[in-house]
């Protein structure tokens, strides 16, 4: 009985060791919160700029022969 309880704290130490080096989920992670993070400011920019972007863009259309 108590090699058996033994047994399974080695396993569930072994396991929570494993899961504590395992950083891909977390990477994972961080990376979507940097693309979400850079298509709101894409998406701020191009609010932001959009009408005088345009402007200009129809500036430089009439501008040309």
């Amino acid at each position: 009985m108590l090699n058996t309880y033994a047994t399974l704290v080695s396993l569930v130490a072994f396991a929570q060791d494993r899961l504590k080096r395992d950083e891909k989920g977390a990477t994972a992670v961080e990376y979507g919160l940097m693309v979400g993070l850079i298509a709101v400011v894409i998406i701020g920019a191009v609010t932001l700029l959009g009408g005088e972007l345009n402007g200009l863009f129809t500036a430089i259309v009439n501008a040309l022969p």
